[in-house]
């Protein structure tokens, strides 16, 4: 937490054990208590890279005994949560399977954080239905991410919709995050992004980290640096200070 900001950070995916343990070490540094990796990665092109699968999530636990941090990571399926629920401190369900009503409904089971993305062109309302199929199976830690809604413009990747916060906070009593990685698929950008969501009353942000971006093997276009974070995490602080003043 950073002045009440839940803020999540790390790699894309997991790409071996010694890069998810080097960039978690680096992330406790920064007081970062949240690491967030894939292990398995939905991609729109199926020659790109679609994670480590099982030997993520192991990679994964051990960072998390090594470190300390609790661990953020996407589940696809009702059988990849069955299998790997239980060791996964926050669920991240991704923009493609907000519209996955069974795995929905199969997560109200579980006492677990879930952090539930907007799809692509979702509306708000179909957005707070997909979290109600959650909550009506009994489970209410939901926690809302915008990522970024598409538009007619190429430039980037998405467009960061900052109306979602007031809107979600003023509709539901739910907490929302903001992920200004995927939102602007920019590194350049993010920073910018960032403080514009706290700016507007976020309850945290999601970013993408990597302490060598350049070799990212997914997204490495968006990933900052250990640095970068580190002056993104003071400047938010002064905001969140202000705005909480």
């Amino acid at each position: 937490m950073k002045n009440d900001l839940l803020i999540i950070a790390g790699p894309c995916a997991v790409e071996s054990r010694e890069q998810i343990m080097r960039i978690a070490k680096k992330l406790k540094g920064l007081g970062i208590e949240y690491l967030r990796a894939g292990a398995f990665k939905p991609r729109t092109n199926p020659d790109s890279f679609q994670g480590l699968g099982e030997l993520g999530i192991i990679y994964l636990l051990e960072a998390k005994k090594e470190t300390g941090l609790k661990i953020v990571t996407e589940i696809m399926s009702v059988e990849q949560l069955d299998k790997y629920g239980e060791y996964i401190d926050i669920i991240q369900i991704g923009a493609r399977n907000m519209y996955n009503y069974e795995l929905l409904k199969a997560l109200g089971k579980i006492n677990k954080p879930i952090l539930l993305k907007r799809a692509f062109s979702a509306t708000y309302k179909e957005w707070i239905s997909a979290c109600e199929y959650i909550k009506k199976a009994g489970n209410d830690k939901v926690i809302l991410c915008e990522r970024g809604i598409r538009s007619f413009d190429d430039s980037t990747r998405n467009v960061l919709d900052i109306q979602a916060i007031p809107y979600i906070k003023k509709n539901t009593q739910l907490p929302i995050i903001v992920d200004p990685s995927h939102a602007s698929g920019h590194r350049y950008m993010v920073e910018s992004d960032s403080l514009a969501a706290v700016a507007a009353g976020c309850d945290g942000l999601i970013i993408e980290v990597h302490d060598r971006p350049e070799e990212a093997l997914s997204d490495k276009e968006q990933a900052i640096d250990i640095e970068d974070l580190r002056k993104i995490l003071y400047k938010v602080g002064k905001i969140k200070e202000l705005i909480s003043s």
